[in-house]
């Protein structure tokens, strides 16, 4: 009986070893994907009343990322349930089957067996309540309108009804989901006319919401299909070609359709916040802009004249700088009524909202009295250790001046100005204070510059000169040339910096096609970094004294002449400004011009970013491993 025992266990051991799927050296992998061998209901089937679905296999298989990969087609607003079961993955649609109606389920590749991942291929199951079955498909991708990213996971879906209001007030009639290349194919469509969309669904209810990140077009989509074929290589082995097959196919179009995602601005305003951080100011922040601005009424404070107010593009940030404490009561505790034009949702119209707000800064005025009482105990303390020592060097107390927000560059090009800033509003600066001059050999010569209040900067100050190729320079700013709106002034400054020789510099000119007169172009370090911005209402935009190193090119259309990328608004039909991207990267080189020619519409949207600024990379994908051959390389039999 020992010996029997230990026989039969050899024997499973030598059978186990030689399982398929389990590698070198226990016999061939296994590369035969997952078979279907029942559906239930049939694939195809018409005038189908179940809302269960069975797929049974002739192997384990599994499911992979189900959530992202699997669509159901109508959309459910209640999520099917999917289950695998050994061989079998089971599908429960909880929604009520619509009448005429053809069903898709698209699994993309999302199904491969349990031992070695098998990839059964981009599979669909269909079936019909009706009498016939609708097998359309349109294709296409979604991009990030502002950067032309593809955009992964969003809701690509289809309506027959083409009135503007069907995004707001009824689901998808047909529905797929993007991959990672912001690709998608909504299956099962019947013929006739629908109007896209794309929809981060955030509710889950497939309809466009309030903050919904969207996009539209104004073409309608009419499905058609004629008959291709497509050419396959078969290899006999790894280097040699046996055949190659014609296929015959069906193709679907349209396929080529881009949708430009973006996210509205949100011109629902609402009072957002309030900020007091120290006794000097307080902020007010907004969800959206307004052209009304707030007005105070002060309860133990007369407010005429009281702050002086720093107000954001739009008035939706607004920063109350208190212009002295002497007209305060009690400046730690402001306590007023604040009036402000706000979103009434009822009424789905602005009006008036009248707050009462009491507001004490973080860091008290008496707190900060009394720490600064503590900081001049402790220096007087050290004076007179010091003065025990016969050491009388420091007998002033350390002074706070105004902060000052320097230039940081200390290379500029000639085309360059530099920019400063304070902490805090000024009352006096004196411009004979400031001094410039230009380094010749040893010395330092006077140069001209104008000294002007900066108009995108409420705090900052622009010094404009005519700088010279390859010359040093130094601004130095006086004690006391400025001060502040509490009295502090600024300390003795001195900052010094450079112009490079023309030579060190590279320039880049582009000559553009298929632009119009709003072209405006941007020269970029990366992808975030926008270094220069020009108009080229021309055709034409030039780009000189640039560092040398590797520069992208983006392009976008500025239809409201503002200087900025504006984003669309699906209720008012606006689209999102135009964006194009020069494919490739550009090398300048110092002492050397490099003139570009670029038609803007050379490539299609989906290939023109540059592969290296793309972040959102396309997903892995299921494709068998051929891991035989490796395995019989390995094993040198591959000849």
């Amino acid at each position: 009986m020992k010996k029997i025992l230990f026989t039969f266990s050899l024997l499973c051991l030598i059978f186990a070893c030689a399982n398929p799927g389990s590698g070198p050296d226990g016999g061939p992998y296994d590369e035969t994907p997952p078979r279907i061998v029942e559906m239930r209901p049939a694939l195809g089937q018409i005038n189908a009343k179940q809302k269960k679905v069975e797929i049974a296999f002739d192997e384990y298989i599994k499911v992979e990322n189900a959530v992202e990969k699997v669509i159901v087609s109508p959309p459910q607003i209640e999520v099917p349930e999917i289950k695998v079961l050994g061989k079998r993955i089971s599908i429960n649609l909880s929604d009520t089957l619509k009448p005429v109606t053809t069903y898709t389920i698209d699994f993309s590749d999302a199904i491969t067996d349990v031992t070695e991942g098998n990839p059964l291929g981009n599979f669909t199951y269909y079936f019909s309540t009706g009498e016939q079955l609708d097998t359309m498909e349109v294709a296409g991708h979604v991009l990030n309108a502002a950067d032309l990213e593809p955009v992964k996971g969003i809701l690509v879906g289809l309506h027959s009804d083409s009135t503007d209001s069907i995004f707001n007030t009824k689901p998808f009639e047909r529905v797929a989901r993007t991959n990672g290349d912001g690709r998608f194919s909504i299956k099962g469509v019947a013929q006739g006319k629908y109007r896209i969309f794309a929809l981060q669904d955030m509710d889950g209810d497939f309809k466009r919401a309030a903050g919904e990140r969207v996009a539209f077009s104004r073409e309608e989509i009419i499905p058609s299909s004629y008959p291709a074929t497509r050419y396959d290589t078969v290899w006999r082995d790894t280097i040699t070609i046996d055949s190659i097959r014609a296929i015959p196919y069906t193709h679907y179009t349209p396929d080529d359709v881009v949708l430009l995602a973006f996210n509205e601005v949100n011109t629902k305003r609402y009072f957002l916040k309030t900020q007091r951080d120290v006794p000097e100011w307080w902020r007010a922040y907004f969800t959206a802009p307004s052209t009304v601005i707030p007005t105070i009424k002060g309860i133990n404070f007369d407010e005429r004249d009281a702050f002086i107010e720093q107000r954001s593009p739009g008035n939706d940030t607004i920063t109350y700088w208190l212009r002295s404490f002497e007209d305060f009561s009690n400046p730690d505790t402001l306590q007023f009524t604040y009036t402000y034009e706000t979103y009434d949702d009822s009424l789905a119209q602005c009006r008036m909202q009248t707050d009462t707000l009491q507001l004490v800064p973080k860091l008290t005025l008496a707190r900060r009295n009394k720490m600064q009482a503590e900081e001049l105990e402790k220096w007087e303390k050290k004076r007179e250790r010091r003065h025990k020592r016969g050491d009388y060097s420091e007998e002033t107390p350390p002074v706070e001046h105004l902060k000052f927000v320097g230039p940081s560059p200390n290379r500029i090009t000639p085309e360059q100005n530099i920019s400063f800033g304070f902490a805090e509003p000024i009352t006096r600066l004196d411009t004979a204070a400031f001094h410039l001059y230009l380094h010749v050999d040893t010395l330092m010569q006077e140069a001209e510059f104008e000294l002007e209040k900066s108009e995108s900067d409420f705090l900052g100050y622009t010094i404009r000169g005519e700088w010279r190729n390859g010359q040093k320079y130094t601004l130095m700013i006086d004690s006391a040339a400025v001060q502040g709106l509490y009295g502090k002034t600024n300390d003795n400054l001195r900052f010094e910096f450079s112009v490079p020789k023309i030579e060190d510099f590279g320039s880049l000119f582009f000559v553009l096609n298929g632009s119009d007169s709003t072209a405006v172009v941007q020269l970029m370090e990366g992808e975030k970094k926008v270094s220069r911005q020009v108009p080229a209402p021309n055709g034409r935009a030039d780009f000189f004294y640039l560092k040398p190193g590797k520069y992208y090119v983006r392009m976008f259309c500025d239809r409201n002449a503002n200087g900025k990328w504006d984003t669309g608004n699906y209720d008012k039909g606006l689209m999102p400004e135009e964006v194009y991207y020069y494919p490739s990267a550009l090398e300048v080189r110092a002492n050397w011009d490099i003139e570009q020619t670029w038609n803007v519409h050379a490539l299609p949207l989906t290939q023109q970013k540059p592969s290296e600024l793309i972040k959102q990379k396309g997903d892995k994908k299921n494709t068998p491993r051929n891991k035989n051959a490796e395995r019989l390389k390995q094993l040198g039999r591959d000849k």
